[in-house]
């Protein structure tokens, strides 16, 4: 066991925490009033840990510092969902593909899906698997700056040089896969798979909000799937079902549309300190998404929303004010991308 210190992203911004390392695998700790530890990039990890009471023992070695923390959690993995140790638990609501094959997920994909992806096929995308180049690093970048908004929050891969996109990419390229969506021989999205084991794990999932009418999203999770039953994956997941009591929201209409189910995987919370158990007492260790009542997050995320398009909306009006009216008068007689004229 060592101590060392490692990158993270957060928020799209690369940063340098402390790290502890146990058994090849490291842990990084969060928060300010509750400090949480966790294992790093678990999600994308091949298998859960092991023997959890090491990782206890060893962080409770950490009594004063950056390292030192409040609680440790950690999960188990698909396909376990029966809980295999004695600590608290509580259960991650995990978006996951059961995969026996391509053809049984595509039958029982709504109607309107398999038309979707059709449509895609007819307006002449195509999807293939790319391998990781200066031409896949570009063409992500240009994704990327498609639009500034993404989910109605600030897209924050907006604007990024090329050496911060190839940065943010790299990872797990050993074990990875990214599927494009191909227009007219331009990138117009791109999904991310990491293999961890039996499970298929989505990192990344980008398309073009300027090509929404050709339905990239739809085709690329249709070969992500035909791609993961030809290698023999068992389960595909994107991200989770439900983020805390956060229900409704267009991506999770995309993901149930899409033949992804919530499956149940028990989650561990370990106090280390008499604070930690204080917090996990009153629920405070779930944050306000595990919190507050679906309908106050619901009406937090609109208005969250709202204000964003707004500081937008007001953007582009003062860009047009500074531009040269000459300048305006030329770009009107342009339609605007994905316009029928």
């Amino acid at each position: 066991m060592t101590d060392h210190s490692i990158e993270i992203s957060v928020k799209g911004k690369w940063i340098r925490v402390p790290a502890l390392d146990v058994n090849g695998r490291k842990v990084v700790v969060r928060g300010k009033w509750i400090r949480v530890a966790a294992i790093h990039d678990e999600f994308w990890q091949e298998s859960a840990i092991e023997d959890p009471g090491l990782w206890v023992r060893k962080l409770k070695e950490q009594k004063l510092g950056a390292l030192h923390a409040d609680i440790f959690t950690f999960t188990q993995k698909l396909p376990a969902t029966l809980p295999k140790y004695q600590y608290p638990m509580e259960w991650d609501s995990v978006a996951a593909i059961r995969l026996t094959s391509f053809k049984d997920w595509w039958e029982k994909l709504p109607q309107e899906t398999r038309k979707n992806v059709r449509r895609s096929q007819k307006r002449g995308v195509v999807v293939k698997v790319k391998g990781f180049d200066d031409d896949l690093i570009k063409a992500i970048a240009s994704v990327n700056d498609d639009s500034p908004l993404r989910q109605g929050v600030p897209n924050i891969h907006f604007g990024k040089s090329l050496e911060q996109v190839k940065k943010d990419e790299g990872s797990f390229l050993d074990r990875s896969d990214f599927v494009c969506a191909y227009l007219e021989g331009e990138v117009i999205g791109f999904v991310k798979l990491v293999y961890c084991g039996e499970v298929a794990a989505i990192l990344n999932f980008v398309s073009k909000v300027s090509q929404f009418d050709n339905r990239p999203a739809n085709a690329m999770i249709a070969k992500a799937v035909e791609v993961c039953d030809s290698k023999g994956v068992s389960y595909v997941t994107y991200g989770m079902f439900n983020y805390g009591n956060k229900r409704e929201s267009p991506l999770r209409q995309f993901k149930i549309r899409n033949g992804f189910e919530e499956i149940l995987v028990p989650r561990f919370y370990v106090p280390l300190t008499t604070k930690g158990r204080l917090y996990m007492k009153f629920g405070l260790h779930r944050g306000l998404l595990g919190i507050l009542p679906p309908t106050v997050i619901a009406v937090g995320v609109s208005t969250r929303a709202n204000w964003h398009g707004f500081k937008r909306s007001m953007s582009r009006c003062s860009s047009i004010l500074e531009r040269p009216n000459r300048k305006r008068q030329m770009e009107r007689s342009n339609p605007p991308a994905g316009s029928n004229a």
